[in-house]
């Protein structure tokens, strides 16, 4: 499940695009914001048919040493059951995993490579032996076997690793939430639904966040300089605004976020993303104008709505 955190990521990277100076036509902001969002689904999909291509590589093996010149009895006895596994099928069966190839169409460099590398580490362990030995078919076993090509031999692989941070720029932001979601497909397959990720209250959710940020920016920031002391506005790190920013309008204007939550996700996301200090600042201001606005009965009165394109 995507979870509030990455939607609020893909929020911030937007605000701090257009803060950069990056060339954001105003009418395309939901556009923009869209593209960052689809980048944890091609993400998901591509680890996905990563597994898949691995474990179908038991065929191709068979085939590419059955049209040697000459052929050996061991080229002649390669074990395909690995490319028959039966939840495998319903993976590449399912209707969400073939549109979502469709659309984002994988072809990189050097992966043929990584997906023999890989699939010749697998048959070499006692697990795979095991798996192959056996010519029943239960659904533990054929969920194991995938899940054991998944977590032990793909993601340990440093040149796998590296091949995903070259191709996709969103694997240290959402790596943790892809891993947890390929962990729920092995075990439940058939709720694969590509399409609805983030599904919609998560997509309205980051469109009002990144909108009230751009509406109310003036306010909110007026709200910030206000607990800023001895602070130079000028000087401050512009993630750090950013994040505060986006911090004061889930207290001002997202009623059904507790302004702890809040809190303790930007304090997260400072020290994440920002500087050393950034954590401790920008809980000191959050907090402080979560403070003012509380005494003055300002929290949670009012529920935000999105301009129209044309107001």
């Amino acid at each position: 499940m995507i979870t509030r955190r990455n939607i609020r990521v893909k929020v911030m990277q937007v605000l701090y695009q257009i803060e950069s100076g990056e060339p954001v036509v105003p009418a395309n902001i939901a556009r923009v914001l869209e593209s960052r969002l689809d980048q944890t689904p091609r993400l998901f999909t591509y680890l996905i048919y990563f597994l898949t291509e691995v474990a179908r590589y038991a065929e191709v093996d068979a085939n590419k040493k059955a049209s040697k010149h000459l052929v050996s009895e061991e080229d002649r006895n390669i074990n395909t059951k690995l490319a028959a596994n039966e939840i495998l099928w319903n993976i590449l069966e399912n209707h969400s995993f073939k549109q979502a190839l469709t659309k984002y169409k994988f072809e990189f460099n050097n992966e043929e490579e990584l997906v023999k590398k890989i699939y010749q580490e697998l048959i070499s362990t006692d697990t795979y032996k095991q798996y192959i030995s056996c010519k029943d078919r239960n659904t533990k076993t054929e969920k194991d076997i995938l899940f054991y090509i998944f977590s032990d031999l793909i993601l340990p692989n440093e040149d796998f690793i590296t091949h995903l941070e070259e191709n996709f720029t969103n694997w240290d932001d959402d790596g943790e939430t892809i891993i947890a979601l390929m962990t729920t497909l092995l075990q439940k397959p058939a709720t694969l639904q590509l399409q609805q990720m983030p599904d919609a209250e998560k997509k309205k959710f980051a469109l009002e966040l990144l909108q009230a940020v751009l509406d109310k920016k003036e306010y909110v920031t007026e709200l910030i300089k206000g607990r800023l002391k001895n602070w130079d506005p000028e000087r401050i790190a512009v993630l750090d605004m950013i994040l505060m920013q986006m911090g004061v309008c889930e207290f001002l204007y997202f009623p059904t976020i507790p302004p702890k939550v809040t809190i303790n996700e930007y304090i997260d996301l400072a020290k994440e993303y920002s500087t050393a200090q950034s954590g401790h600042f920008v809980n000191g201001i959050l907090d402080s104008v979560h403070k003012d606005l509380s005494s003055q009965n300002k929290i949670f009165k009012t529920t935000f709505k999105p301009k129209k394109a044309n107001s």
